[in-house]
């Protein structure tokens, strides 16, 4: 199998474009201008407010890993569901024929973490309920890395607005300053209100999409990952090859994953999901039976 490589996904820029050029189309015809909206002041105060805040409420290493994660929304892994189910199968085909020694060189050279460190406790000798112990540990990991990541950027989009509320107070503080123009107010409130859109913008179109976009990510990640559980598990117990191709055909259906699997598993999640797969297993071991 080969590695799964990230490959640039451009939905992330496509979907913020057409987001800009829509509000500042909607400006110009309704006989606005755009430099209106461009007030280098009202965007320093809610982005630099918009990040102190964010920096006194989190952790240094959990804002560092955010920060870290954040160009992951611009990458999409490369996951081809069929090849790895090929590959699993391969794997299980050699295993019953010859046993776990004959792959042991070969799983040396897996280029995927999560499907060698899976093949490895198969050949280092380790029962199915260990191995499933040990990969689903490493997801569940992984899923509250993924999570505290995400409310890293739910929280900017919550202080945003707030941040460009108080810009906009400040921007009507220097306005009421000058009363005694009052051919400049009207203009001068206008201009106050600019930090507000910024606040506002800032939060639902750059944080909150790149939080739901980490969840999303990770709840992909998931599914093909509990697949390599799955299949790793069943070759350790010697099941039949081509049973083996069935159980985990479902994985790679491409409309097999329902709207609401795209939400974040909570650990009560994953022990529920841990449930499915064990009925799921036993109930192919009857049919084997």
């Amino acid at each position: 199998m080969s590695n799964p490589k990230q490959r640039f996904d451009p939905t992330f820029i496509v979907g913020l474009l057409i987001a800009f050029l829509s509000i500042l189309g909607g400006l110009v015809l309704e006989k606005g201008e755009v430099r209106d909206v461009a007030q280098v002041t009202a965007a320093l105060i809610v982005f630099g407010g918009t990040i102190g805040a964010v920096i006194v409420a989190t952790p240094k290493s959990s804002l560092i890993r955010a920060a870290k994660r954040a160009p992951s929304v611009l990458w999409s892994a490369a996951n081809d569901p069929a090849a790895l189910i090929e590959t699993l199968v391969g794997y299980a085909m050699t295993v019953r024929r010859r046993g776990t020694a004959a792959i042991e060189a070969e799983v040396n050279e897996i280029p995927e973490r999560f499907l060698k460190k899976g093949m490895m406790l198969l050949v280092d000798g380790f029962t199915a309920s260990e191995i499933r112990d040990f990969l689903e540990m490493d997801i569940t990991l992984a899923e509250q890395e993924a999570h505290f990541d995400a409310k890293v950027f739910d929280a900017a989009g919550g202080y945003a607005p707030t941040i460009g509320i108080i810009g906009a107070v400040l921007g009507l503080m220097q306005v009421m300053k000058h009363l005694d123009n009052i051919q400049d107010v009207g203009r001068g409130i206008a201009i106050a209100f600019v930090a507000t859109i910024y606040g506002v913008g800032m939060a639902n179109l750059i944080f909150l999409p790149i939080a739901a976009k980490i969840r999303t990510q990770t709840s992909l990640a998931v599914r093909t990952q509990e697949m390599i559980v799955e299949g790793v598990v069943a070759i350790q117990e010697g099941k039949n090859p081509r049973l083996l191709r069935q159980m985990l055909e479902p994985f790679a259906l491409a409309g097999s994953l329902k709207p609401e699997s795209y939400a974040f598993h909570t650990p009560n999640a994953r022990s529920t999901s841990r449930s499915t797969m064990g009925a799921t297993s036993l109930a192919f071991q009857d049919g084997e039976g």
